[in-house]
């Protein structure tokens, strides 16, 4: 119960971001500013300051838990005790912690004058270290939908199949459901009734192909760099404009999958399988690589193969092995949730008041002059003299905002429409 803690700066991972931005779907936020999430068998939970990560893991046996749900809801996890706690190892490896985040901005920064515009609002964005089948469980459900929808759907998907963990306040915390809980046959028509829709037989259809595969068969895709816990690292090989060879591999073996298109494919291999070249093009994407880095002309007018592959070259050849990495970060900042980092404010007041028998206007701007890079500036001068009563006093205060831009929706995967030679859109 009694909190642990690392010492991590907000600059090497922000919480409020990395939580939020479209890559994991089952964390929740307390009112006191606590995350928590049901993982290997334990309620972990994280909060942070300015110096230091705070976390402690709540496992089965160590819950006074209410009463267990009514029957029809799935059985709670053994409450096997956990020979070794191995929290600490779990949180470095989940979060993903060994990389330097700040220097891999710098590197950014310097090779991209786009990333180092936008980088300085978005700190310490760092790429999870999820369950494979987590990870593709939560992508497949991101076609055409929101981030807001997902995390429901996660909710669901854990409540009515996965094991329960345990309770906080009163909330009931479920694991992820193994892909073996997802392969009955009256799995897909329950889905629908919860509000899956299509995606429904996507799950049902792919749990079945994972099941009939080895049961190591989506790990053995793995970044050999970034191990499952507990194991050892191994090197992955050259870096190639494409991406190392076991990227492409996995993605291709990925593709079978119900509902796995090049989108899906890339999320799974990135933030599922550690593999940091995979490069997502979504909508978001998309309209970045049209707005920031001259696509959506000639050959690339069109989001086709040839133009998902170029974009994502492009990405690898700008940030290197991590590519994924820092295009999370443009991808976050692109958010609507975010948007408000992005504006610029101007804030004008003006205070009237006597003197010697006339009445001055003082007026005080505070101005964000670049949207981007915050500076402000300060001045304080009378601008007029008005003729008033001596009892008369007016204060105004004037706000306006401007911000970007944000016609698209929040969303992992926007609504389009399919065409001839698109990759928009689920495979089916």
């Amino acid at each position: 119960m009694s909190w642990r803690k690392l010492p991590v700066s907000l600059t090497e991972l922000c919480l409020d971001t990395t939580l939020r931005c479209g890559q994991s779907f089952r964390w929740t936020k307390s009112e006191d500013n606590i995350w928590s999430c049901a993982l290997h068998g334990r309620v972990l939970s994280l909060r942070q300051d300015a110096a230091h990560l705070y976390y402690r893991a709540l496992f089965p046996e160590a819950l006074h838990a209410p009463p267990t749900p009514p029957s029809s809801a799935p059985p709670s996890a053994d409450g096997t005790a956990i020979e070794i706690d191995d929290t600490t190892e779990l949180v470095y490896h989940y979060l993903n912690l060994e990389p330097n985040l700040t220097k891999l901005y710098e590197q950014w920064s310097s090779a991209d004058r786009n990333f180092e515009k936008k980088a300085p609002k978005f700190a310490g964005v760092r790429i999870l270290r999820q369950n494979a089948w987590e990870a593709l469980v939560g992508f497949i459900c991101s076609s055409n939908n929101n981030i807001i929808r997902i995390s429901q759907m996660m909710e669901k998907l854990c409540v009515h199949y996965g094991p329960l963990i345990g309770h906080i306040d009163a909330k009931p915390y479920y694991d992820m459901p193994s892909p073996a809980r997802l392969t009955g046959s009256k799995v897909e028509g329950h889905l629908r009734e919860l509000g899956f829709g299509y995606r429904a037989k996507y799950l049902h259809r792919t749990a079945i192909m994972i099941t009939q595969q080895d049961g190591r068969w989506l790990d053995s895709l793995r970044n050999p760099e970034s191990p499952i816990l507990g194991h050892a690292k191994s090197s992955a090989g050259d870096m190639l404009p494409g991406g190392r060879e076991g990227y492409r591999k996995a993605h291709e073996q990925l593709l079978a999958l119900q509902g796995v298109g090049p989108k899906v494919a890339d999320c799974v291999c990135l933030m599922g399988l550690g593999w940091g070249e995979a490069v997502p093009v979504d909508t978001h994407v998309w309209q970045i690589a049209q707005r920031d880095y001259k696509f959506g002309k000639g050959k690339h007018r069109s989001l086709t193969k040839l133009t998902y592959d170029a974009i994502g070259d492009h990405f690898r050849m700008l940030w290197g092995k991590e590519a994924g990495w820092a295009h999370s970060v443009l991808f976050t900042a692109d958010l609507r949730a975010f948007s408000e980092r992005l504006s610029s404010k101007i804030e004008i007041k003006e205070e009237i008041k006597e003197e010697d028998g006339a009445s001055v206007i003082s007026k005080t701007v505070a101005k964000i002059e670049n949207k981007e890079e915050d500076r402000v500036n300060f001045s304080s001068e009378p601008i007029a003299k008005v003729e008033l009563t001596p009892s008369m006093s007016i204060k105004r205060e004037h706000i306006e905002e401007s911000s970007l831009d944000k016609s698209e929706e929040y969303s992992v995967h926007g609504r389009r429409k399919r065409q001839k030679g698109s990759i928009i859109g689920p495979k089916g």
